[in-house]
């Protein structure tokens, strides 16, 4: 996608460009003199996001959370995107791989806002709109938590295809609260610029508040695997008790059947004319007692 600008008045001009190519870089470089180093950290999709001053140049790198699902959950490329945004003078520029919400959103804001702006505002409210994506992630977890929590406890659905998703979702709590996390420093730095002490803490309340939802997300996994897991074994548990319980009845009976099949000559009871029936008269006396001893034992 060539570079667009997408706002300009007497105060500002927004540039942005989209998947920019080598030729889409080295016009930055020469007509903004923007360091060639910073314009490559723009092309790694797995970039850390950071901030770094370069002369008249102030670059921040921040991820923004996806809605694409991946199966592969290994990098934090697999659950955001990043946005460069470099901030000169009156210029504002940001570079990005793929469409983006907080992009597309600011462009209607300052569409419909009344009055002119400043490039470290237009920077802000992208900020604020990358920290509202975690947000709508971490609530979209928080459900989707919500609905494995009741499959299990309540549908008693499959055990195996819920602890897969178990984990994915794990999976993705940590790499955003990762990505969150290492934004911190980068939040901080918009103090440097020329915006009001409120419009600054309103960006690090947002992101303070997406980093305690993702580290509430973490916490109410871990539990409820540790509850599944808990209630995996109980109902092991309850299984073998009833083999065990099983046991418990056959096992004499079974020792009596055993004496009375082995191949002696002298068993004057083989010849006795009521010895079938006084031996398994025996054997339902031995189950009845085992039984009411069990009931008393509350086992």
């Amino acid at each position: 996608m060539p570079i667009d600008t997408i706002y300009r008045d007497s105060h500002c001009e927004w540039i942005d460009v989209e998947a920019p190519t080598e030729e889409d870089l080295k016009f930055l470089h020469e007509r903004y003199e923007i360091n060639n180093l910073l314009l490559e950290d723009t092309l790694d999709p797995n970039h850390l996001p950071k901030y770094e001053e370069d002369g008249n140049v102030k670059f921040f790198l921040l991820r923004e959370s996806t809605e694409l699902e991946r199966k592969n959950l290994n990098t934090i490329s697999d659950i955001s995107t990043k946005i460069g945004i470099f901030l000169i003078d009156n210029t504002i520029i940001t570079i990005h791989r793929m469409k983006t919400k907080s992009i597309a959103q600011t462009k209607k804001q300052l569409s419909c806002a009344e009055g002119e702006t400043t490039s470290e505002k237009i920077a802000l409210m992208i900020s604020l709109l990358i920290m509202k994506s975690f947000d709508d992630e971490s609530i979209s977890l928080m459900e989707t938590m919500d609905n494995i929590e009741n499959e299990i406890f309540l549908k008693n659905t499959n055990h195996t295809t819920q602890i897969k998703r178990l984990y994915k979702l794990k999976r993705k709590a940590g790499l955003n609260s990762r990505v969150l996390t290492i934004s911190t420093d980068a939040i901080d730095k918009f103090k440097l610029l020329g915006l009001q002490d409120s419009e600054v803490v309103d960006l690090k309340d947002k992101h303070k508040d997406v980093v305690a939802d993702f580290d509430h997300l973490n916490i109410q996994i871990t539990n409820l695997i540790s509850m599944f897991l808990a209630l995996s074994d109980q109902k092991a548990n309850q299984v073998m008790k009833v083999l065990a319980i099983y046991s418990v009845y056959f096992l004499p009976i079974t020792f009596i059947a055993g004496v009375y099949g082995m191949n002696f000559d002298n068993m004057p009871e083989l010849h006795h004319k009521n010895g079938y029936f006084f031996t398994l008269g025996l054997m339902a006396l031995i189950v009845i007692c085992t039984f009411i001893y069990a009931r008393r034992k509350q086992w």
